[in-house]
């Protein structure tokens, strides 16, 4: 029996096909391998830091943001010292608004503290084109100048269209461009998987 996807929260581009037509190819990740790849993003942002001083954890909405607290968590723990966490909202930077929604839903951006002179890692889901990532920058130097900006992503599926790379990876998947990836968080989805889409 083939599985069916939910629809992904974000937008699909102009002439995307919607996931509800597509049929599950497999399953990259169950909750458990989410859960270690994700406390090994969290060691690997520590050790690159060497330590968590001027740390700030940003969650791209809408997935980064249970990744990123999930990350913050991790850190929390193995540090036994909490790490700021934020929420990145960066809907009217796409460079695709147009095509999104005659009335894109616009919601909060939430930093913690002033990011000026901070280390912020930049957490998302799924690494592709890299315009996310652009929007994201653009967004975030609205608010201040980091010191550094680290990103780190649960999937990187290349297809790059833009020069930018993820500093710390959960996973690395080579795909077809027509193939889709699905991210789901029990926090959003009430299940943990990540899951390749087909037609």
């Amino acid at each position: 029996m083939q599985m069916r996807s939910v629809v992904s929260s974000r937008a699909a581009p102009a002439g995307a096909i919607s996931s509800n037509a597509m049929n599950v190819k497999k399953r990259l990740l169950d909750g458990a391998r989410m859960n270690r790849a994700i406390r090994r993003m969290a060691i690997e942002i520590v050790e690159k830091n060497r330590g968590i001083k001027d740390l700030l954890i940003v969650g791209i909405r809408s997935r980064g943001v249970p990744i990123g607290e999930r990350i913050a968590k991790e850190i929390e723990s193995m540090e036994e010292h909490p790490v700021p966490f934020g929420i990145l909202d960066i809907t009217l930077y796409r460079d695709d608004l147009t095509t999104i929604a005659p009335q894109p839903v616009v919601k909060p951006t939430k930093l913690p503290e002033p990011i000026d002179d901070k280390i912020v890692v930049l957490v998302d889901d799924v690494l592709y084109t890299g315009r996310t990532v652009r929007s994201a920058l653009d967004a975030l130097i609205d608010f201040g100048r980091p010191r550094a900006v680290m990103l780190a992503v649960l999937i990187d599926r290349g297809h790059r269209e833009l020069p930018i790379h993820a500093d710390v990876i959960g996973k690395t998947v080579p795909t077809d461009a027509d193939e889709v990836i699905k991210v789901r968080m029990a926090e959003l989805d009430g299940e943990d998987e990540v899951l390749i889409m087909e037609k």
